[in-house]
This record gives structure tokens, sequence and C-alpha cells, in this order.
């Protein structure tokens, strides 16, 4: 017999599409637990049921035969079987013995995040809410720049757009004492410029620069283009400096080759900081990097670098890393409080 559930459909099928993205589970999968709560959720609970009891639960758009049985089993009190097992699966300790838990437990929020805007599975408003159900008191937004074009980077246009989003967000849920805070993850270009108008750069509230281009250029060009990249005032955070690729489904990827003294000075110099990005498959800066940027008195920021909504929780991962390279906790600017660290990025 399954145990007792007291939560909802929608809270149960939720949790299932959390669980599998925390797992990094094939996107398909997710859409249709996410796909199904949102298309019980305008339904009044007694309709719910009695859909279920008649079994006509397939019958709307949008509910399949595994996510009707799902919602079945809630309404008889039941935990659902695809719960349990999701638990089982992918909702066990990301670390071992507790490591990075005391650095999480610092971190007020999370500066780089995607949206289905670019290459993100879900809406914003998605990502929003599970931000503040894992207890962060904000999140950037930092959905692609334009040359991205694979990842359906955002052009000036589209980006206009999405600020009004971004706000009409904030409306709904600033009684939560959350922000969703402007921001974009900017492609460092071949030259180390900045791939969005200044104007547009200067609306936002948190940038983050990455290369996702060329990656293996020669260490004198890469270290001249992160360094000019690292110098732009309008530049925050340093992303996922190497580009590596260590795990996952895309395969592995060597580091990129560059100076990092030179780059981390700089970073240091400017106060931009080095993403610890959490991502399982990235893992960058690898060990030897983040402590050489420690040593120079960088900056940092943990982040979990989400395409998805069950991929917030990664942060853990960057915080068992910092904890054990020595970093404090003041220099990481997202245990910082907002006010703080939106004084620092606009400075």
């Amino acid at each position: 017999m399954s145990e007792q559930y007291d939560g909802t459909p929608v809270a149960a099928l939720r949790r299932i599409a959390f669980l599998l993205e925390r797992g990094r589970a094939d996107s398909y999968k997710v859409k249709a637990y996410r796909g199904a709560a949102a298309a019980i959720l305008p339904l009044a609970p007694d309709e719910v049921a009695q859909r279920a009891g008649a079994g006509t639960l397939t019958q709307i758009a949008g509910v399949g035969s595994s996510t009707a049985r799902v919602i079945a089993q809630v309404v008889e009190g039941q935990v659902p079987d695809k719960l349990a097992e999701a638990e089982q699966q992918y909702g066990g300790p990301l670390t071992r013995g507790g490591a990075g838990t005391a650095l999480r437990a610092q971190l007020r929020g999370d500066l780089h995040s995607h949206s289905d805007w670019s290459d993100g599975g879900s809406p914003i408003e998605e990502m929003a809410m599970t931000a503040i159900e894992i207890g962060h008191d904000y999140l950037v937004l930092t959905d692609h720049s334009p040359r991205l074009k694979v990842a359906r980077g955002l052009s000036a246009e589209r980006l206009t757009r999405q600020l009004d989003v971004i706000a009409a967000v904030n409306d709904h849920l600033s009684a939560a004492g959350f922000r969703l805070l402007r921001g974009i993850e900017v492609d460092i270009l071949d030259d180390g410029r900045l791939d969005q108008t200044d104007r547009m750069l200067a609306r936002l509230d948190v940038r983050v620069a990455s290369v996702h281009s060329k990656l293996q250029m020669d260490s004198e060009a890469m270290t001249r283009r992160m360094v000019a990249a690292v110098r732009n005032p309008f530049t925050n955070v340093l992303g996922h400096c190497t580009g590596r690729l260590v795990t996952g489904n895309r395969g592995t990827r060597g580091q990129s080759r560059f100076d990092a003294q030179a780059v981390f000075e700089a970073c240091a110099e400017e106060g931009v900081a080095v993403e610890i990005n959490s991502r399982p498959e990235r893992r960058d800066p690898p060990t030897k990097l983040l402590e050489l940027a420690r040593d120079i008195g960088c900056v940092f920021s943990i982040d979990s670098d989400a395409h998805a909504p069950g991929q917030l929780d990664y942060p853990l991962l960057g915080c068992e890393r910092a904890e054990a390279a020595g970093i404090d906790a003041d220099r990481i600017v997202n245990t910082w409080p907002v006010e703080r660290l939106l004084e620092w990025a606009a400075s």
C-alpha cells in the first residue's frame, strides 16, 4: 500500500518535474509533468476529483496516462508511485556528509539562470516561484545575448520585452519578499567586446560575461579577449571561465587556455566576481584556478547556471567546492543582501 500524501495534484506533478530536472533527465519527460500541472491548475479540486473517479483525466489537454495516474493517486490520498520513484532516484543529498550546507545556508540568491526565452526549459514565472520555494531572496534572470543563435539569444528588442515581463512578475511576487533581477549572460566576442548594446546593458541589474565560441583559440588571444571583457565597466561576473565540460550528455571538453594570473588580477582590480559554476558537468573553474583566484583576492559568485527549475538546487555543489578552498562567505557576492549586491553591481 502507498504512503499517505496530503499535498495537491499540482504540487505532486511539479515536485516530480523538479526532481527530474535536478537529475538532468530528458526534457521531454519533465515537460509532461509541468504541462499536466499547468493543465489542471485552473480546475476546481472537486472537478479534478470527479474526473479522477470517472477515469476521464486524459480528456484534459496536456494530461496523459502517466500524469493521470499521478493525479488519481493524489486524489486517493496516496503518494504517487512516480513521485516516490523520483524522490528515491534524485531526491537525495547532492554532496556527501553535508558538505557545503553551512555556506549554502548563507546564500541569498543566484546570479545565473535561464528561462524559455532563450535555451531554458521553463517560463520566467516558474523559475522565480521555484527560487522562492528553495529559499532565495533574489534570482537574476540571465538569458543569452544575440550572437548565441543556437540558444535563441535575445536581441535588444526581445530583451526590452523581457524587462516588462520581469516587472510584472515582481509585481505579483513582491509580497513574498523576493526580487527577480534583470540580467543577461552576455557573450564575450572574439575581440573582448560584449554582445549587447551599452544602452541595454545599462538597463540591467547584473551582467554575467562568458565565452561561448572559439574556446580553443590561442592562449595570448584568449587572455586579451577575457581581460578586455573583465575591464568593461558593465561586466559584473566572469562566467564559467574555462568553458570545460567534465561529464554529461554533451560529452567532455577540455578547458580554454589563457593566462589565469592576468585574468584574475584584472577581476580583482575591477571588482568582477569569478563565477563558481555549480553545474555538475562544468565544475568551473577547476580547483587549481579556483585557488589561484582566491589567493589573488577575487570575489566570487556561486551560481546554478540553471536551465530548469530543478537545477536551481545546484549551488550546493559550488558551496562544497568553495568551502574546500577555504573561501570566506563575505567574498561570495550572492551571500550579500540584495541592496549591497545591487550597489556592487552598479559601481
